[in-house]
């Protein structure tokens, strides 16, 4: 019988070790997990920023390249304003050249005219005498010199006579000054030589004599 009561006694203290087993499990699982959620979290954030950086940089990029599309944008702009300009000055200058050409296409021949002309004039000037033959001459002179000038006035030749006007440059040739009292100063007294224009333009100065001032 006593043998019987310390057989029980013999066993029992084997049942601690399996709980002490099942306590120490739990604590080593969360030991493994913890970490590798804060790596976890860590990443994350890693990948974020770099998500963060990688956009600003695109804008950046987007900007600089919407800024470079309107800078080219408006340098195409004036390059086509300056070539409608530079083409609407090549048809001005070819229209001015044109209508030059169609109102001093006359210009050389008028130049050969002149000469006859002037030799008319000095014909009538010599057809003084009161002799009925020369008068007949002279009104002849006359009207063919009066045929000839409006003949060439149809193309804009004009006569340059500047009896009387004050003396101009661009016009006249002064040839000699002389005391004239009963003229202005710097007024033009006696034409050597008319002048002629064509279209306004000077074709052959008018030699004069002008009064001294």
């Amino acid at each position: 019988m006593a043998n019987d009561q310390h057989k029980p006694s013999e066993t029992a203290p084997e049942s601690p070790e399996p709980m002490r087993a099942a306590e120490d499990v739990t604590p080593e699982s969360e030991q493994a997990t913890a970490p590798t959620e804060v790596e976890g979290e860590q990443q994350e954030q890693q990948d974020s920023i770099e998500d963060q950086v990688i956009n600003d940089d695109i804008s950046a990029q987007l900007a600089l390249a919407k800024d470079e599309i309107d800078r080219l944008k408006q340098a195409l702009v004036d390059t086509q304003l300056r070539a409608q300009a530079e083409v609407q000055n090549i048809r001005r200058r070819a229209e001015q050249d044109v209508e030059k050409a169609h109102k001093f296409a006359l210009d050389k021949f008028a130049q050969e005219l002149l000469p006859v002309i002037d030799s008319l004039e000095r014909a009538v000037e010599a057809c003084s005498s009161e002799d009925e033959a020369v008068r007949a001459l002279r009104e002849g002179a006359e009207m063919t010199l009066s045929l000839f000038l409006s003949s060439v006035a149809k193309f804009n030749l004009n006569v340059v006579d500047p009896v009387g006007q004050t003396f101009d440059p661009e016009l006249h040739q002064a040839m000699s000054m002389i005391e004239a009292p009963d003229a202005a100063p710097n007024s033009v007294v006696a034409v050597m030589q008319k002048g002629y224009t064509l279209n306004g333009r000077l074709v052959r100065p008018a030699m004069v004599v002008v009064a001294k001032g």
